[in-house]
C-alpha cells in the first residue's frame, strides 16, 4: 500500500523519526531534569513536584532497588492510580535498568497472581488500599520485596495524614490485610538518602515494560515492549503533535490511569519529553470532584475515553470552565462517537481528534491531523516511520475504499509477547502485526475503524459492525451509553441487541427503533434493546461488549 497519506500531514510534521535518536527512555528523563528542573512536573490532590524533586526521589528510590539487590532486567511491578508515587516508582525502576509491570489496581487475586508469576516481578510497589488483593495470593508468588505505600504518602505531613486517615477511618478503602516483611514506602525513602545510585548502561534493546494485554479475551499476555519500542513511539507522537506544542509550558490532564499503555505514552512520557506539567486524577469517576479540579488550573491539553469526554460533558459546572489554553484533545481505548465530538467541539471550542493504538505499539499508530477542522469519524492518519496495510481473508491486500484487516509495521511494534512464541506467532507474522481490527482507508490515507473481527455481527450473511450502530443510537438526545452485540436468531443466524443507559428517562424501546429505522438499513436495526443503568467497563472506561453477550 503506498503512503498517500504523506501528501496530508500538515506542515512540520515529518514522514520518517530516528528510533535511535535517544538510547533508552533513562537519556529523555534525564535531558528533560536539566531543561526544566524547576518546573512542576506533577500536581495531585493539591500537591505539586518539580522535575528537580522528582530527579531526587526517582534516584533514591532507584538506589534502594539495586540496594536490595535487583539487577538491570529484574522485573518490578507497579500496582496503583494516579498518585505522585508512580511516576517516581516508574522512573525508579527504569533509572535501575529494571523492568515496569503495570498492574491494574483492580485486579481480582487469580490475574494480580498471574501476572506476577507471568512476569516473575521480584518487587512490587502497592497501594495499601489493594494490599488485601496482594495478601490472599502471597503464598503463591515468588516476590522478593514488598513495598507498601498509602495515598497520602507524598502529600506532605499535614495533609498527607488527614488523606490517610480519611481513606482508612472514615471512607474504610482500607480492607484488613497481613503481609509480614512488607516494606513501608516513605521509610525507603528516609532510607535511601544515604544510598549511592550507580546509572546502569541500557541500551534500546533492554526491556522497558511488560505491558498486559488480552485479558478480556482470554489469559493476559505481557507485551515486551524495548526502551527503542517506547523511544521510537515518543519520536512519533512528536512528529505528529510536536508542531502544537511549546516546551517548557504545556498542562496535560490525566485523568485515564498511568498502568495504561495510552495514558502511560500520551501523558506521562511525552510531557515530561516536553517538560509538561501532569495533573493526575486519582479517581476520575467523581465527575463533581473533578470538574471542581479542573477548575483550578490553565490545562492546554487533556486525553481521554468517549465514556470520559462523554461524562464530562454531561457534568453540570463543566461547560463553564474556562478552555481559553485548551490546544488538545485527544481520544483515543475506543471508538469516540461523533455525537460526543461535536458536542466537545461546540462547548470546548476546540476538536476532539482520534488516535488509535495497540498495547502491542506502545501503543499510537494513529491519530487525526492537528489542522483537522473537526471530527472526520476516522483514527487519522499513521505516524510517522508507520506502515500500514489491509488485507482479506485470503491475505490479499484490498484497494482504497475496501475492508480488511488492518497490519501494522514499524519501530514501535513490540518484540513480542513474553514466554507465549505460539500467540506472538499468530500476531507477528513477516514484520508486520496483526491487529484484528477491520478498517478502510479513504484516498487521502485517512484510516477508518470498521470494527474489530471478532465483535462483527452477522445478519444472514451480511456484515454489521457495532460502531455504527452505536454511533446511530448516540444520537439520540436521550442516549447517555450505548453498546451494541450479536445474539443468536434462528432466523437470520445472529440479531443485533442495544444495551442503553438512558439520559432521558421517557425513552422507550420503540422510540430507539424508530430512530434507527430512520438512519439503518433494515438488517442493521436493532430487534432487541435493553436498559441498564450502567455498563460494564474496563478500568479505562472502554464498554466490554463480550460481558453484555453473556
Amino acid at each position: 500500500m503506498e503512503k498517500v497519506w504523506l501528501k496530508r500531514y500538515p506542515p512540520g510534521v515529518p514522514a520518517e523519526i530516528n528510533a535511535d535518536h535517544y538510547s533508552s527512555l533513562v537519556d529523555i528523563f534525564e535531558q528533560s531534569i536539566a531543561t526544566y528542573a524547576d518546573r512542576i512536573a506533577y500536581i495531585n490532590m493539591g500537591k505539586s513536584i518539580t522535575y528537580r524533586e522528582l530527579d531526587q526521589h526517582s534516584q533514591a528510590f532507584a538506589a534502594y532497588l539495586q540496594n536490595l539487590g535487583l539487577k538491570k532486567g529484574d522485573a518490578v511491578a507497579i500496582m496503583m492510580p494516579n498518585l505522585l508515587q508512580y511516576p517516581v516508582a516508574l522512573l525508579g525502576v527504569l533509572r535501575a535498568g529494571c523492568t515496569v509491570v503495570n498492574v491494574n489496581p483492580l485486579y481480582t487475586p487469580r490475574e494480580l497472581q498471574h501476572q506476577l508469576n507471568d512476569s516473575q516481578a521480584k518487587a512490587i510497589l502497592i497501594v495499601e488500599n489493594f494490599a488485601h488483593t496482594l495478601a490472599d495470593v502471597r503464598a503463591n508468588v515468588k516476590l522478593d520485596h514488598i513495598i507498601l505505600t498509602k495515598m497520602g504518602d507524598m502529600l506532605g505531613l499535614l495533609k498527607g495524614s488527614i488523606v490517610n486517615f480519611v481513606v482508612k477511618n472514615i471512607k474504610k478503602m482500607i480492607p484488613a490485610y497481613q503481609l509480614p516483611g512488607a516494606i513501608c514506602y516513605k521509610q525507603l525513602m528516609k532510607d535511601a538518602q544515604g544510598l549511592v545510585y550507580r546509572k546502569p548502561e541500557v541500551v534500546g534493546e533492554d526491556l522497558a515494560f511488560l505491558q498486559y494485554t488480552g485479558g478480556t479475551t482470554g489469559v493476559s499476555k505481557g507485551a515486551m515492549l524495548t526502551h527503542r519500542n517506547m523511544v521510537a513511539n515518543l519520536e512519533q507522537v512528536a512528529g505528529c503533535i510536536g508542531p502544537i506544542l511549546s516546551p517548557g509550558k504545556e498542562f496535560i490532564v490525566t485523568a485515564l490511569p498511568l498502568y495504561h499503555i495510552f495514558a502511560l505514552t500520551a501523558n506521562c512520557l511525552t510531557f515530561m519529553k516536553y517538560g509538561g506539567t501532569n495533573l493526575l486524577i486519582t479517581n476520575p469517576r467523581d465527575m463533581p470532584n473533578f470538574v471542581k479540579e479542573l477548575a483550578k488550573y490553565p490545562f492546554t491539553a487533556i486525553t481521554g475515553v468517549n465514556t470520559l469526554f462523554n461524562g464530562l460533558l454531561n457534568c453540570p459546572g463543566f461547560a463553564e470552565l474556562d478552555f481559553s489554553r485548551l490546544k488538545l484533545s485527544l481520544g483515543g481505548g475506543m471508538a469516540v462517537q461523533k455525537p460526543v465530538a461535536e458536542r466537545w467541539q461546540k462547548v470546548t471550542k476546540t476538536r476532539l481528534v482520534e488516535g488509535y493504538g495497540l498495547t502491542e505499539c506502545a501503543p499510537l499508530v494513529t491519530v487525526s491531523p492537528f489542522d483537522l477542522d473537526g471530527f472526520n469519524g476516522s483514527i487519522g492518519l499513521p505516524a510517522p516511520s508507520t506502515h500500514i496495510k489491509l488485507i482479506d481473508d485470503n491475505g490479499v491486500e484490498v484497494a482504497a475504499g475496501e475492508s480488511g484487516e488492518m497490519l501494522v509495521q514499524g519501530p514501535q511494534v513490540m518484540r513480542g509477547y513474553l514466554n507465549r512464541p505460539d500467540e506472538t506467532d499468530k500476531v507477528l507474522k513477516d514484520g508486520w502485526l496483526y491487529t484484528g481490527d477491520i478498517a478502510r482507508m479513504d484516498e487521502q490515507g485517512f484510516f477508518y475503524i470498521v470494527d474489530r473481527k471478532k465483535d462483527m455481527i452477522l445478519v444472514s450473511g451480511f456484515n454489521v459492525y457495532p460502531n455504527e450502530i452505536e454511533e446511530v443510537v448516540a444520537m439520540n438526545d436521550k442516549v447517555l451509553e450505548v453498546a451494541a452485540v450479536g445474539v443468536p436468531n434462528e432466523a437470520t443466524g445472529e440479531a443485533v441487541k442495544i444495551f442503553v443507559v438512558k439520559k432521558d428517562q421517557s425513552l422507550t424501546d420503540q422510540e430507539l427503533i424508530a430512530h434507527c429505522k430512520e438512519r439503518l438499513t433494515g438488517y442493521k436495526v436493532p430487534k432487541l434493546v435493553e436498559f441498564r443503568t450502567e455498563l460494564p467497563k474496563t478500568n479505562v472506561g472502554k464498554i466490554l461488549r463480550r460481558e453484555l453477550k453473556g
